[in-house]
């Protein structure tokens, strides 16, 4: 931390690219610094801002392998693997969303019995991603994210030649803990392959798999089951998982972990890191707005907005394209802040595209809706790895967890606003949600970081 000399005091000035000494630590606290706070102590490590110089948040190489620092195109490489990776998890979790009536139809099953192939997989990979995070110990994390992905491929590969629907939910049960895995540990894999100063790009390279699965991975598996039946769709992304198992084999180095996580220091880290607590929060709080409303997306167009359901499909593709854009956007800046404009945004986009008719607003509105919520995902890993650098796995499992248990309660709160209410109802009650998230963000991070860094400008100790 900087601060202005005292008059007439001969030292020179600090070097302003040395990283500033930090005192140790007990070994026996929880890794992680919480949020800033107006008072020191051990454990309330500085937020980055003002008083630290850009980039130096962890000691460069701590979470690297001794001597396995790759070369550039090297590290880059494996990034796009990893991003591969997320990429065919997540066409696999949403597949069916596309599929739902000739499974059904195939397997003698209603759509409502069939959509259990989207609920389940949710719910099991919010289970597993602390599961599999602690579960995979001291084991190296390309040995895991090898033989998550392997689950992932066999387990759409017996989908596709499955007798009866009892066979596909099984499969999509392995599904799960493929997703909620190889989610938590690959989030945080950035800070080990690529230089620090690279990091923020690296990370919203690896989660554009989430947006692009959305965008490419679930249409195109749709035209599959169109063209060739449900089964070609689910064998088809099975390759795929081998093809990724391939690339991940080929550019992934070696990953030993850089410290065991264990069952108690989940909650511990909830408990005494503020930082990774208010994260969690506001991934509850933005995640289950976010799906309240986007479940019912169709019949708020076309109810709200009078946009025809033959358009609903097309606008998608530009909702989902618009959430590309948004991760990158979102990739490289203060997850804090981005966090903060994109529940606001949020906020209004949800609230207005309840109310106002017409399809140039309806268009307009979803537009932005995906610009806006393309940001979410990068930038909650990104709060995570920063409330968490010496555990940012256990953080990650964490988020994780959440994001997934929250998909399944937006939907389910969305289902009942609208039942019970109206379809103007669902993203109405999501705008409440990301207000509630963004009030939780300023009050948790930024006002408390800004703070902090008045202190920090005046001198005044932190």
């Amino acid at each position: 931390m900087t601060s202005a000399a005292a008059p007439g005091n001969p030292t020179p000035p600090p070097d302003p690219t040395a990283r500033p000494a930090s005192p140790p630590r007990p070994a026996s606290l929880p890794a992680a610094a919480s949020l800033p706070a107006p008072r020191s102590g051990p454990g309330s490590g500085p937020a980055p801002g003002k008083d630290r110089a850009p980039g130096k948040d962890r000691a460069p190489g701590k979470d690297r392998a001794p001597g396995k620092d790759p070369a550039p195109w090297k590290g880059w490489a494996a990034v796009c693997a990893v991003a591969l990776g997320i990429f065919c998890v997540i066409t696999s979790e949403l597949l069916p969303v596309g599929l739902l009536t000739p499974v059904g139809a195939d397997l003698d099953v209603s759509d409502g019995t069939a959509g259990l192939m989207v609920t389940v997989p949710g719910l099991v990979a919010g289970c597993c991603a602390p599961l599999v995070t602690v579960g995979a110990g001291r084991l190296d994390r390309r040995f895991v994210l090898c033989v998550l992905i392997a689950l992932m491929a066999a387990a759409n590969l017996a989908a596709a030649l499955a007798p009866n629907f009892a066979v596909v939910l099984a499969a999509r049960l392995l599904v799960g803990v493929s997703v909620g895995g190889f989610w938590a540990i690959a989030g945080g894999l950035a800070v080990r392959l690529v230089p620090e100063r690279h990091v923020g790009r690296a990370t919203a390279l690896v989660f554009g798999g989430v947006p692009t699965a959305s965008v490419l991975g679930v249409p195109a598996g749709t035209l599959l089951g169109e063209l060739g039946g449900w089964r070609t769709a689910f064998a088809a992304v099975g390759v795929l998982g081998l093809v990724t198992l391939t690339a991940l084999l080929l550019l992934l180095p070696a990953l030993p972990p850089t410290r065991h996580v264990t069952f108690p220091e989940l909650p511990a880290l909830l408990r005494e890191n503020r930082a990774v607590r208010a994260g969690v929060i506001v991934t509850f709080l933005v995640v289950t707005g976010q799906f309240a409303a986007y479940t019912f997306v169709r019949p708020i167009l076309q109810d709200v907005s009078g946009i025809d359901g033959g358009y609903v499909s097309t606008l998608l593709l530009g909702y989902g394209l618009a959430g590309v854009a948004g991760n990158f956007l979102a990739g490289a800046r203060d997850a804090y802040r981005t966090l903060l404009v994109v529940s606001a945004c949020l906020t209004a986009i949800l609230a207005l595209i309840a109310v106002l008719p017409g399809p140039v607003a309806g268009t307009t509105l979803l537009l932005a809706w995906g610009l806006a919520y393309g940001g979410v995902s990068v930038s909650v890993q990104g709060w995570m790895i920063k409330a968490s650098p010496d555990a940012p796995e256990a953080a990650s499992s964490l988020m994780v967890a959440m994001f997934n248990l929250a998909i399944a309660a937006g939907a389910l709160f969305g289902g009942l606003a609208v039942d019970g209410i109206s379809a103007p109802a669902a993203p109405l009650g999501g705008a409440a949600l990301m207000l509630a998230a963004a009030c939780t963000v300023w009050a948790t991070a930024v006002r408390r970081t800004d703070r902090r860094d008045g202190r920090a400008d005046s001198g005044h100790p932190a």
